[in-house]
């Protein structure tokens, strides 16, 4: 799970500081206030670590990625360049690290870690990227331990250098040689590693972070229409699509498991149908009919001939349901064409996630009803649910352009202490505005 992210001169975000992530974390904000960037960094991030290409220092994506960015131009703060794009990111690894001793024939444990830090520094220039540093950083028996790879500071050099702090490393025997450029931006080139008889360990550090990264399942804000006839020829798909073009083929994959039965659950609950099955078309073949119920005396129709609530809440339940325990889900606005008491109602999935699937979820969204069940839940305590459980941020435009990010502080009781002026509008406004001009007429028609 990610614990925390900051990231400095990233589109509109000069400076995001350190943002804590729970269990459960949104982010919501008026429209261009920085929201989607929050998002996007992380898929930024998430592509480059599966690009093929292992010298791509930022992979800004195309129309198959998961975010298409534009260039280095647009992605800088303000389009300033020359810039450096720095981020830190923290995260517990989803089980224990032994890293054992090179120095020796037994198998003895040198560190043992439960989470890491990592930094990197990013340097754009008019049609240039490289890497200045990174560095893993964590700590052992009270002590602080970093491995920091770092561009020499000569102007022109492309070679880098190993700095370790709480452990030395040894240079192998033989010719000294330069460093050469990292692994994407958090990896220990193989000359970085056999050019030290002690630091083979190395590898574990860049491998930890492309396993949180590919722990990430994304789902974007525009669902796909529904189809009358899905097809699948057996294959198991990693997620169910940024559009949510997977789900039915997500859900015929994991017909052994109960996840069918827990997205037919929660469309009920949620007041969208009455029932929900997934049915062949014929024996043998590839294609397949989704069939609902909206009530229990009506017929079974085809999930295209019902309202479009449950084609586009149906993906972001099986990926609740679908990704691995243990997972990150980012959701983009998953509201979007839901009825409010359906958008509440969301909330109650995702605490019903985190909880029985111990999966971490971070959305984007403009949902006030969403967040008002999140707060009735917290002084509810459902399921044990807490304060400690949920980070809740507003995102703000400045007259700069500039974002700015506020923790929305929420005691034991749901209550939010620091709530921003118009976060959803000016609702009291626009009461008292209703009322004067209501005055106003019957004080005319007399």
């Amino acid at each position: 799970m990610f614990k925390t992210i900051k990231f400095k001169n990233f589109k509109s975000w000069q400076d995001t500081g350190d943002i804590s992530l729970a269990s459960l974390t949104g982010f919501f904000g008026n429209n261009s206030s920085g929201k989607s960037s929050i998002i996007q960094f992380f898929l930024l991030l998430k592509q480059t670590v599966e690009s093929s290409d292992r010298q791509r220092v930022l992979n800004t994506g195309d129309e198959r990625s998961y975010v298409e960015l534009g260039t280095l131009y647009d992605i800088a703060y303000n389009h300033i360049i020359p810039s450096v794009i720095s981020f830190k990111l923290e995260w517990d690894l989803s089980e224990e690290l032994n890293i054992f001793n090179p120095e020796s024939s037994q198998e003895d444990v040198l560190f043992s870690l439960n989470s890491l830090e990592f930094y990197s520094e990013i340097k754009l220039n008019d049609n240039q990227i490289f890497l200045e540093n990174f560095c893993y950083n964590f700590n052992y028996n009270s002590e602080n331990i970093s491995f920091k790879f770092k561009k020499n500071a000569e102007k022109d050099s492309c070679e880098y250098e190993l700095q370790s702090e709480g452990y030395q490393p040894k240079r192998s025997r033989g010719r000294a040689w330069p460093l050469p450029v990292p692994i994407k931006n958090y990896g220990f080139p193989d000359q970085a590693i056999s050019y030290f008889q002690n630091t083979g360990f190395l590898s574990d550090f860049s491998l930890a972070y492309e396993k949180a990264f590919e722990s990430i399942y994304y789902l974007g804000p525009l669902r796909e229409y529904p189809k009358r006839i899905y097809s699948w020829a057996g294959e198991k798909p990693r997620d169910v699509g940024r559009r949510g073009e997977l789900a039915i083929p997500a859900l015929l994959a994991s017909q052994q498991s109960t996840i069918q039965e827990t997205i037919a659950y929660w469309l009920k609950e949620l007041a969208l149908i009455h029932s929900f099955q997934v049915q062949a078309i014929a024996k043998d073949r590839k294609d397949y009919e989704v069939f609902v119920q909206r009530f229990p005396d009506t017929a079974k129709v085809l999930i295209t001939d019902v309202g479009f609530g449950v084609s586009q809440v149906l993906p972001v339940l099986v990926l609740c349901y679908y990704a691995p325990e243990g997972s990150t889900i980012i959701l983009e606005q998953p509201e979007i064409h839901l009825h409010p008491s359906v958008q509440a109602g969301l909330a109650d999935v995702f605490i019903d996630a985190i909880k029985t699937r111990k999966i971490q979820i971070i959305v984007e969204s403009h949902s006030e009803h969403l967040l008002r069940r999140l707060q009735r839940r917290i002084a509810e305590e459902k399921d044990g649910l807490s304060p400690q459980d949920i980070k809740l941020y507003f995102c703000n435009s400045k007259q700069d352009g500039s974002s700015s990010l506020t923790t929305l502080e929420i005691d034991d009781f749901g209550n939010i202490a620091n709530w921003p002026e118009n976060f959803f509008g000016d609702e009291i406004g626009d009461l008292f505005a209703m009322t004067e001009a209501a005055i106003k007429r019957q004080i005319v028609s007399e």
